[in-house]
C-alpha cells in the first residue's frame, strides 16, 4: 500500500466515507460528513497511522487532503500522486 492509499483509507475510516480516489480531492466542509467533530476525528487518524505529532498549526492547516499531503511531506512522510 503507498502512503497516498494509507492516507485515503484514514480519510474513509475518520470521516465514515467509502475508500474511493476521490478522495484525494477532499476540502473541508465540501462533503457533509466533513464537520469539526470529524476534522478532530482524522487528526487522531492521521497521527496514529503514520505516527506523527500534529501541532496546533496543522491541525488549524489541514483544510483538505492535499493539504494533508504537505502536512505529512512537512513531517518526513511523503505520498506520491
Amino acid at each position: 500500500m503507498t502512503t497516498r492509499e494509507k492516507l485515503i483509507k484514514t480519510f474513509a475510516a475518520a470521516l465514515l466515507v467509502p475508500e474511493t480516489p476521490d478522495l484525494a480531492s477532499a476540502e473541508y466542509r465540501r462533503i457533509p460528513q466533513w464537520d469539526s467533530v470529524a476534522h478532530m476525528r482524522l487528526i487522531a487518524e492521521i497521527e496514529m497511522a503514520f505516527d506523527i505529532m500534529l501541532d496546533t498549526q496543522d491541525v488549524i492547516g489541514m483544510s483538505s487532503f492535499q493539504k494533508a499531503e504537505e502536512i505529512l511531506s512537512k513531517h518526513g512522510v511523503h505520498t506520491v500522486a
